[in-house]
């Protein structure tokens, strides 16, 4: 029977990539192909509009399967990640009340956050209280001072609850390079702290406590192949400085986890962490492991903060879905997912449900966690791990040529690197380049946020004093500032100035272009939290003039086609007579002789946004 089916594909010819593009070129019409479709990328490559398998045919990607050296496809043969979400410990039982209860509602992986006052052994003992320790991952953190107590204490309680410690897995974050990073202060005996802290939890083979904190990098707006690369070269480090103290590769790489932040990005992000792995091994096994599997990596994920909104903030949630999904269908052992309202106070019940709840959805109703490695052999993805590789192992090369990772941190490299990026990013939000939803295209025009925001900005340097002697940085430090916060500030200045600017729209003329210049209008100034007041359209533009000075508008913005502006801007400028501030929507190509009747203000889609909204804020005295 099978033998006599119609082989369908055989009846159309193969077709050619140069016969898909000239088809291609064909519908655009005469506009270059290059310039129309293909895109650069923060990272530096290119990305075509189509992809076949002469791209992947000379790539060694696919030649490997899940759970196979070098890992590019995954470090197991299923793809069942962990769902783990983090509580900060202030008081012991709460702390555990709410952890058995969030163990019944999907949550696999519990990370503890404890001050250094709460590390005891009689303390662990009331926190995990009911929590079977051979099945639920343990993940703990505390200040870096307290480290190496933490790893000691927990390994005491552990072998006092009988279990088998071959079978509790978890991690002891120890990040000494967060101090570096964030606060410009050396931490010279990493290495010294790092042996006494495995020596402390020999018996619980399946704890990583090295920590390779890349989403720090990820929060203060890194490019992905810059979070990539840095991320390798500080695992490396922790591997070239404990070798040197002694310890086997095998012995270091089995404890060292990864800890990488999401972007957006969503091909790209997916295929980061297929390339994280493959280029993780490489460099393990140049160490000569007595073991492939030390080269297997570690890997938990954790969605951005750096793209959080305080405005419209339910959108953090559409932007978390999919960076979770990104991770998930990349093979990551594990994902925090943030919830949708951590940038501006702490979480609450119902903010941490929805974010437990995204990845469920994702693997009881998706079924994500039932297929290993979806995206290989696609001729894209492929493509992508292949190229963001490159781009990270160029910047690997370049920091060990500095001589390693802390070198680099604390010559400044890293931090200087990745604020630079970071600036960027901020420049295309300004610009629109890079689209926050809610906050710099399609904002509500009509929300308040001031009252919901209850966190505070501290000190950071962790010294509890907040004078300059104290908080001064010995070398460069990361920029943590939000994507979103330049545009925040600005609606915040306008809601606490007890004012609210309105903005007119005076449409006339062409239908098409006065309503799609009037909506572009309204999003840009909404932008800032200003009052507006849209119209379908008036007959004349002394009609307009008096409508707008009735609705004692502060900006009227003149909507309607390049052609006709020669015509009704001088008009309605003149009419207006400076009793508001008058604005063109649009670039025409008469805006220079506009400018010589006096007309200064245009917005078009090439206006640096933020920096527009800055100037009418104080052209209004906000």
């Amino acid at each position: 029977m099978a033998e006599s089916k119609e082989k369908l594909f055989d009846q159309f010819p193969p077709v050619s990539t140069q016969e898909w593009k000239d088809k291609v070129i064909a519908d655009l019409k005469g506009a270059d192909f290059d310039k129309k479709l293909v895109w650069r990328t923060n990272e530096g490559f290119n990305v075509n509009p189509m992809y076949r398998a002469e791209d992947i045919a000379g790539l060694h990607t696919t030649d490997s399967l899940p759970g196979e050296y070098p890992y590019v496809r995954g470090t197991r043969t299923d793809n069942n990640w962990l769902v783990r979400q983090d509580i900060k410990v202030t008081d012991v039982k709460e702390a555990n009340a709410k952890a058995l209860d969030i163990l019944t509602k999907g949550v696999e992986s519990l990370g503890f956050e404890l001050s250094k006052d709460l590390i005891s052994v009689e303390n662990l003992g009331t926190l995990l209280h009911g929590i079977d320790v051979e099945k639920v991952e343990l993940n703990f953190s505390s200040c870096m001072k307290s480290t190496v107590k933490l790893a000691e204490t927990v390994a005491a309680y552990l072998k006092t609850t009988g279990a088998d410690l071959t079978k509790i897995s978890g991690s002891i974050r120890f990040n000494p390079f967060k101090r570096m990073l964030t606060k410009g202060r050396d931490f010279a005996d990493y290495a010294d702290q790092a042996v006494a802290i495995i020596a402390a939890v020999k018996e619980l083979p399946l704890f990583r406590v090295l920590a390779v904190d890349a989403v720090m990098l990820n929060n203060a707006g890194s490019f992905i192949s810059q979070e990539l690369g840095f991320a390798l070269a500080w695992g490396n480090e922790w591997l070239a400085a404990l070798t040197e103290k002694g310890l086997t590769v095998d012995e270091v790489a089995n404890r060292i986890k990864f800890n990488f932040g999401i972007s957006s990005n969503y091909f790209m992000e997916l295929a980061k962490f297929r390339a994280a792995r493959m280029l993780w091994a490489q460099i393990v096994k140049q160490y000569n492991p007595a073991c492939d599997c030390a080269c297997k990596m570690k890997a938990h994920a954790q969605t951005s903060e750096f793209n959080q909104t305080v405005f419209d903030a339910y959108v953090n949630l559409l932007r978390s879905q999919t960076e979770t999904m990104s991770a998930a269908l990349a093979g990551v052992d594990s994902i925090t997912t943030t919830p949708f309202d951590k940038a501006y106070k702490e979480p609450d019940d119902f903010s941490e449900r929805l974010a437990r709840n995204q990845q469920l959805l994702l693997k009881e109703e998706s079924h994500i966690n039932r297929i290993t490695d979806p995206g290989a052999g696609s001729y894209y993805v492929e493509t992508l791990t292949v190229s963001i590789a490159e781009q990270a192992w160029k910047l690997f090369l370049e920091v060990e040529d500095k001589g390693g990772f802390y070198k680099a941190v604390k010559e400044g490299f890293v931090q200087n690197q990745v604020n630079a990026s970071a600036e960027t990013r901020h420049t295309n939000v300004a610009r629109r380049k890079e689209i926050l939803l809610g906050t710099n295209q399609y904002p509500n025009f009509n929300e308040v946020a001031g009252d919901k925001i209850t966190k505070g900005e501290a000190c950071g340097c962790g010294c509890g004093k907040h004078d300059d002697h104290h908080c001064e940085p010995e070398f460069p430090v990361l920029n943590t500032k939000r994507a979103a916060s330049d545009f925040e500030a600005l609606r915040l200045a306008t809601e606490r100035s007890g004012k609210r600017p309105s903005v007119f729209m005076l449409t006339i003329g062409n239908l098409a272009m006065r309503l799609a210049r009037s909506q572009f209008s309204a999003n840009f100034f909404a932008c800032a939290g200003y009052k507006i007041i849209d119209n379908l359209g008036f007959e004349t533009v002394q009609a307009g003039i008096d409508a707008a000075l009735e609705a004692k508008a502060d900006i009227v913005v003149l909507c309607s086609s390049d052609d006709e502006y020669a015509q009704y801007a001088p008009e309605a400028f003149k009419l207006l007579d400076g009793r508001a501030l008058f604005v063109v929507a649009g670039a025409p190509a008469c805006m220079d002789d506009l400018k010589a009747q006096g007309i200064t203000e245009f917005i078009h889609v090439r206006s640096n946004v933020l920096d527009t909204l800055r100037s009418f804020n104080e052209k209004l005295s906000i």
